[in-house]
């Protein structure tokens, strides 16, 4: 009853170990169990392997313990969590535990027990966290987007329509002179309306790239191009460290120079860093980078979307987009229908996670929805592979509040990189003009981004 105000709920899916299975077939032949009964027996063992999932995440143990005065079983015993809606072909159920059994707003605590030690269990050969669902309280506990969607727009000063952003490359070898030189190049080239330069996920303070003067010349380049074109510009400025000191120095150096963004690793610093950062935020919305995510949530399975065997153990994107939406990121990279690295479906629906009020079930994806109250959406950013002649495509799929990142995309223009900001500039004009992207192209040949559909095409550049 009311799982919206008493539960947390995870969705999985597992698969037997065979030696499990061979080992339970072995005992129960001894009770004189047929071949008719081999059914029967795998779903006892999936029963059991739900439970056992249920107990261990909770209030279990994997023995009887003392259970006499001051024990704590009685209430271990009301406050355990309980495995349902068990699919026995699929081999998928849910768990409900008792909101009372997590601290509400210690994101490290809740995992520690929901997915904490259940990879471990022997008898599965493999596991898959789908998804993840938070009661009313959790989602009070956390202050979400300091931003979001609407306040980055006021921020920008642009109302609607997406934005676009690029990454240098290479990723590493620029210096910080040359990174502000190609920042000046990018506010300013065309008719002065694009929007942001990236720091990639492993641009930090090097040798030969300071992060200190590198945000002071990109942030002067910013503040020079505003007033040049009359547009608001952006850098999402990389400040990733071990140190949660030295990060919030950084905040502090990007705020005080006049930028408007933090850029985080928010899977190799934690939920830990990325909370705190959202806590003592000076005043920056918080662009989230996934690097490291694939090595959790990619899996190749046939089974990824709940039909077929799982391989291996992994947690899908989902519940990473949940957890950094809720800890308050204001831009997170969910990837694209059509990028480089992605699951068309999965993206598609981590745009709807980042970016709904109350989301509901997909039938594609094995899901949970989520009421979000009063946390704020925030930019879904996609990237990977994209160009200009994805711009129509991409924005047909996720919608107007995303970030596009096109790196090489841009940087690979065959007539150079200014060419490359007029092509982007193009295929986002022409889009909320209602202008069909290959009617453009066929009535201007001779425009950029007409040159760069000639050189990448309408879609995406898979890497393989």
């Amino acid at each position: 009853k009311n799982p919206d105000e008493n539960y947390v709920i995870t969705l999985l899916k597992v698969e037997l170990d065979p030696k499990a299975v061979k080992e339970a077939k072995y005992q129960h032949s001894k009770k004189n169990y047929t071949k008719k009964d081999k059914k029967k027996l795998k779903n006892e063992l999936f029963k059991e392997a739900a439970a056992t999932v249920a107990a261990e995440s909770s209030t279990g143990t994997w023995t009887k313990v003392y259970d006499g005065v001051d024990s704590g079983i009685p209430l271990a015993m009301k406050k355990r969590a309980m495995a349902f809606d068990l699919d026995y072909e699929k081999k998928m159920f849910k768990v409900a535990y008792p909101v009372e059994l997590f601290e509400l707003n210690n994101i490290p605590g809740l995992l520690a027990g929901v997915v904490g030690n259940i990879a471990g269990m022997k008898m599965v050969s493999a596991m898959r966290v789908y998804d993840i669902r938070f009661p009313r309280k959790m989602i009070k506990a956390f202050p979400g987007p300091k931003y979001g969607v609407e306040g980055v727009r006021k921020m920008l000063k642009k109302p609607k329509q997406c934005l676009v952003a690029t990454v240098p490359k290479p990723k590493i070898g620029r210096t910080d002179k040359e990174q502000a030189s190609l920042a000046e190049v990018l506010f300013t080239s065309g008719k002065g309306t694009y929007d942001g330069i990236k720091d990639d996920e492993n641009l930090t303070h090097l040798e030969f790239n300071d992060f200190y003067k590198r945000a002071k010349l990109v942030l002067k380049e910013q503040d020079k191009a505003e007033k040049k074109t009359g547009n608001k510009k952006f850098y999402l400025c990389n400040l990733t460290h071990s140190s949660i000191d030295e990060m919030l120095k950084r905040a502090d150096f990007i705020k005080k120079h006049n930028g408007k963004f933090m850029m985080m690793d928010v899977v190799t610093t934690g939920m830990t860093a990325v909370y705190t950062m959202r806590k003592k935020n000076p005043g920056l919305a918080i662009h989230a980078h996934r690097a490291m995510h694939g090595f959790m949530t990619r899996d190749n399975s046939p089974g990824i979307h709940g039909k077929g065997k799982l391989y291996g153990f992994s947690v899908s994107m989902i519940v990473l987009a949940k957890l950094f939406r809720l800890m308050g990121v204001d831009s997170l990279h969910g990837g694209s229908p059509l990028a480089k690295m992605e699951d068309y479906d999965e993206a598609k629906y981590i745009q709807k996670v980042l970016q709904h009020k109350n989301l509901e079930k997909d039938k594609k994806i094995p899901s949970l929805g989520q009421k979000w109250y009063d946390i704020k959406p925030v930019w879904h950013t996609a990237s990977g592979g994209l160009h200009p002649g994805d711009i129509e495509a991409v924005l047909d799929e996720l919608g107007n509040d995303i970030l596009i990142q096109c790196g090489g995309g841009l940087l690979g223009h065959p007539q150079g990189v200014e060419a490359g900001v007029m092509a982007i500039e193009e295929a986002r004009e022409i889009y909320f003009q209602n202008v069909p992207l290959r009617k453009f192209v066929k009535d201007n040949p001779e425009t950029p981004l007409a040159k760069a559909v000639d050189h990448w095409g309408y879609g995406p550049k898979i890497i393989y």
